[in-house]
């Protein structure tokens, strides 16, 4: 098509297209738990910040995603038997979450699974290349915040 052209050059265009692509990489890493990439990256998140205890809008400002994309998340993930949510005593308008037995082995295994997407990325492109190209999209995304 005529538009090819204009995509081979658009910032966006490949953003956006690359963004899919790791979304559907990132669930086939995890298909063998049946999670989506969120739930994985919540569950590695809960892992790497026990003993703390998280909120699920701690979750949400972190990921950038909003809290309804958290809280069905969460739902799922305690459905499944991986994680608990209590309410905050602090603040009974919100929930402290943790991971369960079950949920940390979980946990682990998505962790190594992130960890070999990185390992395959970096000998791919290399390390400092992909360094300089996080800190590109980083700029970018910095720009379009400020629109």
């Amino acid at each position: 098509m005529r538009i090819n052209a204009f995509l081979r050059e658009s910032p966006m265009f490949a953003v956006s297209s690359a963004a899919r692509r790791f979304e559907s990489l990132g669930a086939g890493a995890l298909a063998t738990d049946n999670l989506s990439f969120l739930e994985g990256l919540v569950l590695a998140a809960l892992f790497f910040e026990a003993p703390q205890l998280v909120k699920p809008s701690q979750l949400a400002a972190t990921f950038q995603t909003s809290r309804g994309n958290i809280s069905h998340c969460i739902s799922s993930l305690e459905a499944r038997g991986l994680l608990h949510r209590r309410i905050d005593p602090e603040d009974a308008r919100a929930y402290l979450l943790t991971l369960k037995p079950q949920g940390r082995r979980c946990a682990l295994r998505v962790i190594a699974a992130f960890d070999r997407l990185q390992k395959d990325f970096e000998s791919e492109i290399g390390k400092t290349a992909l360094a300089e190209m996080l800190k590109s999209l980083h700029k970018l995304e910095a720009r379009a915040a400020q629109q």
